[in-house]
């Protein structure tokens, strides 16, 4: 572990001769907390929006495969160990929910699993009955449409994981906002946009086609609005990982100014634990040696591996909707 933190005081350095760069702005992002997530989820969309439009079957071929397993262990550290959702017996309850839907691969366990998770959390009664209603009727309505609603859900998990960073502390300037913005800015930009330079170049990235991304998330649309959907989704997974492996994580600290790298790291290995911090590597490893061998495969195991993700973001979701946010302050 020492070792790791000796490699990353080259970035520290690198990222502290940056900011004495930019001078009084510089000196700004440092201190403004606000600011800094502001303008860094604003760069977000603005790299997402160009890469999906750009190379959206390089996004979605290499995306998981290189931010998969980070992101999912940002999940648990940010949804169940910094919540303390493990030392509760809503834990439990929300674990007898999501095991079967990650087995089954479908939806309304999930769902199911929030609605139970509202009702026994803390909050008033009414609260509790208004959010527990919601996500039981979109439990038996996912039950009934197995297919439409996974698939919905699919693309949705990541606009989720963009509502939970805005609830995540309560905002008080506007950059959050201007970042919000731009978000469906570009995604009403990307659903309006011609599908023709798309649909004319086939792009192929190493066994991995428009082809066969359509027919993972939009299998019964027509050609023009699936290509649109598979651009759509490109962008909003960027997002969802930048929101879990960079926004939240700036959300949630206690202290407005940022950490070095190495302290992120301490701090990393003191929340998640040297055992699951080692597994986390071990998967993220194989993943990528996987990726050598055979990209698509290898995508296709990790989403398979990792759907459970989505599932205790819903959760997550109720547990925000009826106890209030994960930062208060």
């Amino acid at each position: 572990m020492r070792a790791i933190e000796r490699a990353l005081t080259p970035l520290d350095v690198l990222r502290r001769h940056g900011l004495r760069a930019l001078g009084r702005v510089g000196r700004r992002l440092i201190r403004d907390r606000e600011l800094r997530v502001g303008v860094g989820a604003a760069l977000a969309v603005g790299f997402a929006f160009v890469g999906a439009t750009t190379f959206p079957i390089v996004l979605l071929a290499l995306g998981p495969v290189l931010l998969g397993v980070p992101h999912v262990l940002a999940d648990l550290r940010y949804l169940v160990v910094r919540r303390g959702l493990h030392r509760r017996a809503l834990g439990l309850l929300a674990l007898a929910g999501l095991v079967p839907a990650a087995l089954l691969g479908n939806v309304w366990p999930a769902l199911a699993s929030a609605a139970a998770v509202a009702l026994c959390s803390r909050a008033s009664i009414a609260r509790r009955l208004a959010i527990a209603m919601l996500f039981g009727a979109l439990a038996c309505l996912a039950a009934h449409r197995r297919f439409e609603a996974d698939l919905a859900f699919a693309h949705l998990h990541n606009l989720v994981a963009v509502l939970l960073w805005w609830l995540w502390r309560p905002r008080v300037t506007r950059w959050h906002l201007g970042a919000l913005t731009l978000y469906v800015a570009a995604s009403l930009a990307i659903v309006a946009m011609p599908t023709a330079w798309w649909l004319g170049h086939d792009v192929r990235f190493v066994g991995f086609d428009l082809h066969d991304a359509r027919a993972s998330l939009a299998p019964c649309w027509s050609e023009t609005l699936a290509v649109r959907m598979v651009v759509l989704f490109a962008f909003a997974q960027s997002i969802h990982y930048a929101v879990w492996l960079r926004l939240v994580p700036d959300d949630d600290r206690e202290r407005a100014t940022p950490r070095t790298f190495r302290a992120s790291f301490r701090a990393l290995r003191d929340d998640l634990g040297r055992v699951v911090l080692a597994v986390g590597a071990l998967a993220a490893m194989g993943v990528l040696a996987w990726a050598l061998v055979d990209l698509g495969e290898a995508r296709t195991g990790y989403l398979r591996a990792a759907i459970f993700h989505g599932h205790l973001e819903l959760v997550a979701l109720a547990l925000v909707a009826t106890e209030g946010r994960p930062r208060g302050a």
